[in-house]
């Protein structure tokens, strides 16, 4: 992918226009940041017309848990870049500023360092070999929105997002359900499949992007859900196979390419 920016030996964007620097936040300056959320859950009455969604919140929410701002997860799993790569990654999401999913991929014996992200409305790209040789580097506003179609997908990881007055519910039948909510400065329309007892077997969104190298443009986009976990009062999925075409059976031929397990989630 072209680059569209330049980044100095500092990590620092160069904008050759004006010729100054921007720096870049850190991972740890986003989860560090300061948060507002001060409530805490507790049930509330029957949802109409979406008691698929009252299933899914009480089971992902304790009561009486505090409505957390952000999360910040470890991971583990395999990328797919021609073949199936083993990475280690930690991920923080602020449902207020973005997130940054920064991550290890190990490629024929060599550690590919670098990150996804989108924060404060900007989007980017940014990978590199060991003596910071640059693998890929983009941005622009393409990416920008394909990176926050990302995160309407994965407010799964930070179901508090979920449990605001302000997101829409409404359910075709027993188990299919869709919130309709607004999440940096775009609508996001999740498609989210519940079971019985509330947890959620799928999640999906249309999202910007170009998997056939193609100009962007709205491609079915999800993941399949698998076991889950209990923490800090929040019980989220830990496995996840995900991509594009999802719905589709160009999902399992070409779509997946990313498979992880959360290893450890921290809400504040």
């Amino acid at each position: 992918m072209r680059a569209l920016y330049k980044l100095d030996g500092n990590n620092r964007r160069l904008d050759n226009e004006h010729n100054t620097m921007t720096p870049k936040i850190s991972l740890e300056e986003l989860w560090s940041s300061p948060v507002s959320e001060d409530q805490v859950f507790i049930a509330a009455p029957r949802i109409p017309h979406a008691i698929a969604a009252q299933r899914y919140l009480e089971h992902t929410i304790a009561s009486g848990t505090r409505l957390a701002s952000a999360v910040r997860l470890q991971m583990h799993g395999e990328i797919k870049l021609k073949g199936w790569l083993p990475f280690t990654a930690e991920e923080v999401i602020r449902w207020d500023r973005g997130m940054i999913w920064a991550a290890s991929v190990q490629m024929n014996g060599i550690t590919i360092d670098g990150s996804d992200r989108v924060v404060d409305g900007e989007g980017s790209m940014d990978w590199k070999a060991p003596g910071a040789i640059p693998v890929m580097t983009a941005a622009g506003p393409d990416i920008t929105r394909s990176a926050i179609g990302r995160v309407h997908v994965e407010a799964i990881w930070l179901p508090s997002m979920l449990s605001k007055p302000t997101v829409a519910w409404t359910q075709t039948d027993h188990s299919n359900l869709h919130a309709s909510f607004t999440m940096l400065g775009r609508t996001a329309e999740l498609d989210l499949v519940v079971e019985d007892n509330g947890r959620i077997t799928s999640a999906s969104v249309q999202r910007w992007g170009n998997p056939d190298r193609a100009a962007f443009h709205d491609v079915s986009f999800g993941g399949m859900l698998d076991d889950e976990a209990t923490f800090e009062g929040y019980t989220i999925p830990t496995r996840i196979r995900a991509g594009w075409y999802f719905g589709t059976d160009r999902f399992e031929v070409d779509g997946e390419f990313f498979r992880a397990t959360i290893n450890q989630a921290t809400f504040r």
